[in-house]
């Protein structure tokens, strides 16, 4: 398989779908540079406004399947929240809204062919992630004072265990956003390689069949993927903002 690859000239990389260029022209990427990254990002924020802002402002007693999709989201995400956080987190939904829906469309928009996932990137992912870190910690200590501290501290524990497993607890609680930020770019960056292999091979005339069936099957897939990433690390959000306004043991 090797050597017919190499004779037809299959050459291939499945991260060069990751590189970060600048959107217009060539050059080095200074902080300013308008970048493939900033571009979809931005694509992503007008596909969320279209949908929860234009899609809803002619709201109908039947709804048109912009104001369906909207309602369906917000529906999905404001009982994800009272469900998983409480009724008491329900100031908190506009933001985890804004999370679950940036993240989603994010995903669905790098199953474009010839896009750029940005979710796929840890400076993307890290910085969400760091959000929900700095928000669920400041909203932690802002609600209970020091008794946000008895997160840390196991009650329930024998007593010559608890600073033990005090430690534990911090190191996990700070461990959060890498966790949070990985499982995420991990994810979506996997998925697109994978395609992007069997999209390679399918180059190859003996065995282009099998690479295009198993392209359409990794596609469906990343399309649940797309789906399942956005659904629980807004999940974990609601999880973690749940630690900030119940902390106790």
């Amino acid at each position: 398989m090797a050597s017919e690859a190499k004779s037809e000239g299959l050459v291939f990389h499945p991260m060069d779908q990751f590189i970060v260029k600048p959107f217009f022209g060539e050059g080095p990427i200074e902080f300013y540079t308008f970048t493939n990254v900033a571009f979809w990002m931005v694509a992503a924020i007008v596909v969320v406004i279209a949908i929860m802002v234009l899609g809803t402002s002619r709201r109908a007693v039947v709804p048109s399947r912009s104001q369906s999709i909207a309602e369906l989201a917000y529906g999905f995400v404001y009982k994800m929240v009272e469900d998983v956080t409480g009724k008491d987190a329900v100031g908190f939904f506009p933001y985890i809204m804004t999370l679950f829906m940036f993240i989603v469309t994010a995903n669905f928009l790098g199953l474009i062919p010839t896009s750029f996932t940005t979710t796929s990137h840890f400076a993307v992912t890290a910085i969400l992630a760091l959000a929900v870190f700095l928000t669920v910690t400041i909203v932690g200590f802002v609600k209970n004072g020091a008794g946000f501290l008895g997160l840390f501290w196991v009650s329930s524990a024998p007593l010559p265990l608890r600073p033990i497993l005090a430690v534990i607890e911090l190191i996990s609680y700070f461990v959060r956003p890498v966790s949070h930020s990985i499982r995420l770019a991990g994810n979506v960056m996997a998925g697109h390689a994978v395609i992007k292999v069997f999209a390679g091979f399918a180059a190859i005339a003996t065995i282009a069949p099998v690479s295009v069936v198993a392209i359409v099957a990794m596609y469906g897939l990343e399309i649940l993927v797309a789906f399942i990433q956005a659904y629980v690390f807004t999940i974990l959000t609601c999880v973690y903002l749940k630690d900030a306004l119940h902390p106790s043991h």
